[in-house]
């Protein structure tokens, strides 16, 4: 008796352990068939939509076959050509005398540089010229310092005229007026240019009479007064081109 007690008591022990188990095993069950399906919903809400059909013709690509390859559809034309001046209104005559006023024009501002740059040059013998003619004049004046006074005068003369020449021979623009500083320049042209003439005829006069042991007399004795009036009429002229007032 004794041990069919024992054997019922383990049995029912061994039931209430089983239950609990099963229990157990049946909520697992369940929880794992619902993590089973929502992964296989998400992944039906991001299935890729159908593939579009090739063959149809995309937006803009018309266009784009339309025009040939290489170039733009509003690109302009390189085959156009500068306007003339026909085009503009402007007849051909006009635009060869304005051709030839332009290469008239830079012969003169040509010629008109070579004139200020000679005249510049010219004006370094000139005042060696007025210094030795310290020494050239007088008594005790040796015949050294007359020749080197008349070489100096003489150099000062031909570059005087070289740069007159290219003053005189500048081709002029009709329609020009002279104005300010050049009007003076060209007025003591008036001064100098006679006194340039003068000074080296009274120089030769008077050193042949210095060279003959006379006294330089009559209008030779012009000689110096000549040439001082000469040498400040170029000095001004020079200035008044050179020195903005």
């Amino acid at each position: 008796m004794e041990m069919i007690r024992l054997r019922s008591m383990a049995l029912m022990a061994l039931c209430g352990m089983i239950i609990p188990l099963l229990a157990l095993a049946q909520t697992s069950g369940t929880t794992t068939t619902q993590n089973t399906q929502t992964p296989a919903a998400t992944q039906d809400q991001k299935a890729p939509p159908p593939p579009q059909d090739q063959n149809k013709p995309q937006p803009g690509s018309q266009n784009q076959q339309a025009s040939p390859p290489g170039e733009l559809p509003d690109a302009p034309s390189s085959s156009k050509t500068e306007p003339s001046l026909g085009d503009l209104g402007f007849p051909a005559s006009a635009s060869q005398s304005n051709a030839k006023e332009q290469a008239l024009l830079d012969k003169r501002t040509h010629m008109l540089k070579i004139h200020q740059r000679m005249g510049l040059i010219t004006t370094i013998p000139l005042i060696a010229t007025v210094a030795t003619s310290l020494n050239a004049g007088g008594k005790n004046t040796s015949t050294t310092s007359r020749d080197l006074h008349a070489a100096l005068g003489g150099v000062t003369g031909d570059l005087y005229f070289i740069t007159a020449y290219y003053a005189i021979r500048a081709p002029r623009v009709p329609g020009t007026e002279t104005r300010g500083p050049i009007r003076f320049h060209k007025a003591m042209a008036w001064i100098h240019g006679p006194g340039m003439i003068l000074t080296p005829i009274l120089g030769i006069m008077a050193f042949n009479e210095k060279s003959n042991g006379e006294k330089v007399h009559g209008i030779a004795s012009a000689h110096g007064p000549v040439a001082i009036v000469t040498a400040g009429a170029y000095a001004a002229a020079l200035l008044s081109v050179s020195v903005k007032f």
